[in-house]
């Protein structure tokens, strides 16, 4: 009898092992949890984010476009106005103000990379591209607030509340699932067309911390 193969998710989960264990060592993470952060690199990465969730939005908004699924479509869209109204009101609390600060290289790739996507018109593969983030901070997230305790004496327990919350927590299956349930009816190419999005996806979720981290400006 032949063991049935894993699903798509938990198959690009496995694969993406070693960028995710990178994600535990970011610099950015370890003083997060920790309390030590510097507040202006904290708000230095939340007014990347601020510009980061424009793009987002607009991918989120394309799989909506993109689906025959009137499910689909109000799990998407409802999701690109949810995100983007959560998170500017995160932001608004820590004083992001991304309307001075340009969006730096590793944010504009980013963002690019997923309108790319959008614009490929494979909607699998957008799909599979538009995971990681929820997946990532959901995972980070929910971790995040089992080691620290009480969010409510940790100077940076909203944002981990955030994205340790339950309610999150299901938004992310929703999308793990509709992602499942699209690579079940796809062909071998454009499977493998899903496995490359949701890995490079993964890659630049390190490099987004790690670039805020580091205050990244354009170099000229």
């Amino acid at each position: 009898m032949s063991v049935p193969s894993p699903a798509f998710t938990t198959a690009a989960w496995e694969r993406t092992g070693a960028v995710r264990a990178a994600i535990d060592r970011l610099p950015l993470l370890l003083d997060l949890e920790n309390g030590d952060l510097p507040h202006e690199t904290f708000r230095h990465y939340l007014t990347q984010d601020a510009h980061y969730l424009a793009g987002f939005g607009r991918a989120l908004a394309a799989c909506g476009a993109q689906c025959g699924d009137a499910e689909e479509m109000g799990f998407w869209t409802g999701s690109a106005q949810g995100t983007v109204v959560v998170e500017q009101e995160l932001h608004a609390r820590y004083d992001a103000d991304p309307a001075n600060v340009p969006p730096s290289p590793t944010c504009t790739a980013y963002t690019s990379y997923l309108l790319a996507l959008s614009a490929s018109g494979c909607y699998p593969e957008l799909a599979a591209g538009v995971l990681p983030c929820f997946w990532i901070y959901d995972d980070v997230g929910t971790r995040l607030k089992q080691r620290v305790g009480d969010v409510d004496v940790h100077p940076y327990g909203e944002w981990i509340g955030t994205y340790g919350d339950p309610d999150f927590a299901a938004t992310t299956q929703s999308a793990r699932d509709v992602v499942d349930s699209l690579a079940e009816r796809a062909d071998a190419a454009t499977l493998e067309r899903m496995h490359t999005a949701f890995y490079r996806a993964t890659q630049y979720e390190w490099m987004f911390w790690d670039a805020a981290h580091r205050h990244e400006t354009w170099p000229v």
